[in-house]
């Protein structure tokens, strides 16, 4: 099994433009990412495992790397992060072949190929939670969704990929499993939800994952917008899952919100401003 790097990189404010400097300098590079996305905000915190690395020092953490390989980033990129958090995880080859060709039918669809929206998120489905931290939609995260779709950036209109690290009870993975075959075979595909990248951690930030201890898997989560995303948390059906096989299985969780199509718009106007990349 093919192993990865997933990090979060924090970028240095050295520069008049942090991010654009990034991609630019990583597109002039050797380095072929899997996936390149920027992180718009969590969803769910950890709780138990690495939130000293990922919390405790209040991180802003700016984009999403996953690399097919577990080579460092090169002297002329790294000078460029501030701070970063690194996991390394083994994903079966099935998924990685012709990822990016398959990636971009996902990012950028046939519009008969999307679900629609059913536009009735709160009417006669599962109600509001208080958090969203058991992965149901709450009136804080509903109105950022609703906030975020408004703005003018075209990641507000298109595709989402939704960063989770997983941490299995004692003997609860069957049931996460029996939760992630309903998401891929009903619920979640019933509303453009798929798993595009799982992954088995091997290591955090260089220390070898050892017996029960820290995080078990990792996984990239596709959704064709985030109102497919509030629609599903939204949905009795899904909820009636979550909450049955999902919640008791997990030990802790996190899930960041990230798009890849934003990173995509800021290197498409680049290249139509004349920026050297």
């Amino acid at each position: 099994m093919p192993l990865c790097t997933v990090t979060l990189l924090s970028l240095h404010i050295t520069t008049p433009n942090p991010l654009l400097t990034f991609l630019s300098t990583l597109r002039t590079s050797n380095v072929e990412p899997l996936v390149i996305s920027r992180v718009l905000r969590w969803i769910i915190l950890p709780t138990q495992i690495s939130t000293s690395e990922l919390l405790a020092q209040n991180i802003h953490w700016d984009l999403l790397l996953i690399l097919p390989s577990t080579d460092p980033l090169p002297s002329s990129v790294q000078k460029l992060v501030q701070h970063q958090w690194t996991v390394i995880a083994g994903i079966p080859s099935r998924l990685l072949k012709d990822f990016h060709a398959k990636n971009e039918k996902l990012l950028h669809p046939a519009p008969d190929s999307v679900p629609k929206l059913s536009g009735n998120t709160g009417k006669g489905g599962a109600g509001l939670a208080s958090s969203s931290q058991n992965l149901e939609l709450s009136p804080e995260l509903q109105s950022w969704i609703r906030k975020f779709c408004s703005g003018s950036g075209v990641e507000g209109r298109g595709a989402v990929s939704m960063l989770n690290l997983l941490s299995f009870k004692p003997g609860m993975k069957s049931s996460y499993l029996k939760y992630g075959a309903a998401f891929s075979e009903s619920i979640g595909s019933r509303h453009g939800g798929d798993a595009k990248i799982v992954g088995t951690v091997v290591s955090v930030d260089g220390k070898e994952k050892m017996g029960e201890e820290g995080w078990d898997e990792v996984a990239l989560a596709h959704y064709p917008s985030i109102r497919h995303f509030e629609e599903m948390l939204g949905s009795r059906d899904y909820q009636e899952v979550n909450g049955r096989y999902r919640v008791p299985a997990l030990r802790d969780t996190l899930i960041l919100c990230t798009s890849e199509i934003a990173v995509q718009e800021l290197l498409g106007e680049s290249r139509r401003e004349g920026a050297k990349l």
